[in-house]
């Protein structure tokens, strides 16, 4: 198969989403498909072109695969602009949607053009893209948008939801298949289209690499490094945004002296956490860490927590989770009850889950694996063992090949409404 592939990052830029896509281009690669991936230059870290990237607005490298085109991100700058990141990605997207014609030659005809949201610009990028290569177009969504940001109020200007809420909807009729993390997110997204139309949505979860993150002492550098001490360490390792309750990890640190607390990430957050942190010694807040040291930052914690604040867990899958799972780590999670991460843990028996923005019952959670390493312990092995059966790598790039497939067949392939 050909494919084009368009994502808002991709190798060497750090972000989840980024991972994700790099991994599944590799094992679709591997599998011997022709991909040519357009993304942006590096800049998630900082919401700025890395140094070393800069001076060009666009650069295109050859893989073995395929190439790469990466493209200025536009889209840098305050993390809290809303409207000034919007016009960013709606920037980019247009540079995509060239560079995307482009891709594997101009007119030249590919078997499906896969993109990613958010943002969500990208979705009517992929189809103008697939349209100029007479392919069908996957929108990938890794979190529901506007939802998730109207939610936290991050958004609240009407005009600005009716506009995103316009694009979403457009995009989901316009596209030939959404894939989707969860149920949750495929309830989501098939309440906004047509009853015909909701066949075309599909579950396939994001995959966690068992091979790159494994178990691993936690007696670790990065806790020489921190000076973290021997005793028990709880983490949050991740964006550092609004749709993270993080305050319930100050409020334990305010109860639990006893106990070291990391914030492992960098994001719009940051400034407002470190002040509500002043004076707890116990709590650290720590930069982004490179992608090669997330086994060991992972595996310097007896506990993870992954909180998302109430109304978010059926659009929004936090990915972090299956990293975790992977280091053979317990989890407390505060997300809403019935979603896909408590399920997920359920299911797993890797860990606990509470409600969500409860200080009582998340830091009842953290003190309960906390002060039973044996019991922590266990759970970080179901966990482990969870994901090694259910979401590799290969498994994931398989299902997307087995998609595109399915929509290369006439007689299969939905039509729009």
């Amino acid at each position: 198969m050909r494919l084009v592939v368009l994502c808002p990052h991709f190798d060497p830029d750090t972000a989840p989403t980024g991972r994700v896509m790099t991994r599944i281009v590799d094992e679709l690669g591997r599998r011997g498909h022709e991909l040519h991936v357009v993304t942006t230059l590096p800049w998630y870290r900082q919401h700025a072109v890395e140094p070393g990237w800069g001076g060009r607005i666009a650069r295109r490298e050859r893989t073995t695969w395929g190439s790469i085109t990466r493209l200025h991100p536009v889209a840098g700058g305050d993390k809290r602009n809303l409207a000034r990141r919007a016009a960013g990605f709606a920037a980019f997207s247009g540079l995509a949607a060239v560079a995307g014609a482009l891709a594997g030659g101009p007119l030249r005809r590919v078997d499906a053009v896969i993109a990613m949201s958010p943002p969500l610009t990208l979705g009517l990028t992929g189809r103008v893209v697939a349209l100029t290569h007479r392919a069908p177009t996957v929108f990938n969504v890794q979190d529901v948008f506007p939802d998730a940001a109207v939610r936290t109020g991050a958004i609240r200007d009407r005009r600005l939801i009716a506009v995103a809420e316009w694009l979403e909807s457009t995009t989901y009729r316009s596209v030939d298949a959404v894939t989707v993390l969860s149920d949750d997110l495929a309830a989501n997204v098939r309440s906004k289209v047509p009853p015909a139309a909701a066949d075309r949505v599909h579950v396939i979860p994001n995959f966690v690499d068992v091979d790159a993150i494994a178990p691993g002492d936690r007696r670790t550098s990065y806790r020489e490094q921190l000076g973290l001490g021997d005793g028990p360490v709880v983490m949050y390792a991740g964006n550092v945004g609004f749709s993270q309750s993080l305050e319930l990890v100050v409020e334990a640190a305010r109860r639990r002296p006893d106990v070291v607390f990391v914030v492992n990430g960098e994001g719009s957050a940051r400034p407002s956490l470190a002040e509500a942190a002043v004076g707890l010694g116990n709590l650290r807040l720590v930069d982004f860490q490179p992608p090669e040291r997330l086994a060991e930052v992972l595996a310097s914690a007896d506990v993870h927590v992954v909180p998302l604040r109430t109304g978010l867990g059926d659009v929004s899958v936090p990915s972090k989770t299956y990293s975790i799972l992977a280091a053979g780590r317990p989890i407390v999670a505060a997300i809403d009850p019935g979603t896909e991460i408590p399920r997920l843990l359920e299911r797993s028996g890797a860990g606990l889950a509470v409600p969500p923005d409860d200080p009582e019952a998340f830091v009842t959670a953290v003190g309960a694996l906390v002060d039973d390493p044996a019991r922590a312990a266990a759970m970080g092995r179901s966990g482990r063992a969870y994901v090694e059966g259910a979401m590799s790598p290969a498994a994931v790039a398989g299902a997307y090949e087995h998609l595109v497939l399915q929509l290369g067949r006439p007689r299969n392939r939905p039509g729009r409404r």
